[in-house]
């Protein structure tokens, strides 16, 4: 299975689900329709996910030409960035995320969102920007923030919009490994021949059961999240002044 922007490899019982537009892999409509479809296939492999994206990116975040657009459009994205968090928090087997490079924002959640969270090591920034252009923190991303962060640096990393090193990002809970970017697809492919020992049905249960409280927060709060979209309105706080990846 291949598309423009995301690509999908089933070895045994491990899939790679690659992001690369050639650019920054900003999260777009088009992006996350795709990386549905890598995830349903995924489903129905019955796979071990290892998700990743192009040399020196992971994610820069939701595509701010559709943030700026506001109406439907980037309702829609907000909607779709938003649910795969409680996707990827939830789904049956595990989900190891392999960061290639600068993680910034909803591609950091998508990280969070993760099992098993390892990445590259270089002058890549780890950062949820959100409070630094402007937009309050929604409710649904620092559910998922609360879940994987130390108490300390949640404070930082959310009112505060840190930005960390790799290695910052390790010691802070946003990674549990920092390898060479040479040997990252190898280190998630190791790590997921270790999960794939695991017992496919406690794996589930026991997931749904730890993260429990916070898929039901998740799912309180999107709506809410969405209407404060709308209320607000997106436009007005990403100005073309404060442009940068959301």
């Amino acid at each position: 299975m291949s598309h423009s922007a995301v690509s999908y490899q089933l070895d045994g019982e491990v899939a790679t689900i690659t992001m690369d537009d050639g650019k920054r892999n900003a999260l777009s409509p088009p992006m996350f329709k795709e990386l549905n479809e890598a995830i349903d296939q995924a489903e129905r492999d019955k796979a071990i996910i290892v998700l990743t994206g192009r040399a020196e990116t992971f994610s820069a975040g939701f595509d701010l030409k559709v943030m700026r657009s506001g109406g439907a459009a980037a309702i829609s994205m907000l909607n779709a960035g938003y649910a795969m968090t409680a996707r990827l928090l939830s789904f049956p087997r595990p989900v190891i995320a392999a960061s290639s490079g600068h993680t910034i924002a909803m591609g950091l959640f998508l990280l969070l969102s993760s099992d098993y969270r390892i990445g590259a090591a270089g002058p890549y920034k780890y950062t949820a920007n959100e409070v630094a252009i402007g937009l309050p923190m929604p409710r649904v991303v620092t559910e998922v923030m609360r879940l994987r962060l130390t108490p300390a640096e949640l404070q930082r990393a959310t009112i505060l919009a840190a930005t960390y090193t790799p290695e910052e990002a390790l010691a802070a809970g946003m990674l549990d490994d920092v390898v060479p970017l040479d040997n990252l697809l190898d280190q998630a492919n190791a790590v997921a021949a270790q999960l794939a020992l695991l017992d496919r049905r406690a794996h589930q249960i026991t997931k749904l059961r730890v993260r429990d409280n916070t898929l039901k927060a998740i799912r309180w709060s999107l709506p809410l999240d969405l209407r404060d979209a709308l209320v607000m309105g997106v436009l007005r706080y990403v100005t073309p002044k404060k442009a940068a990846p959301v």
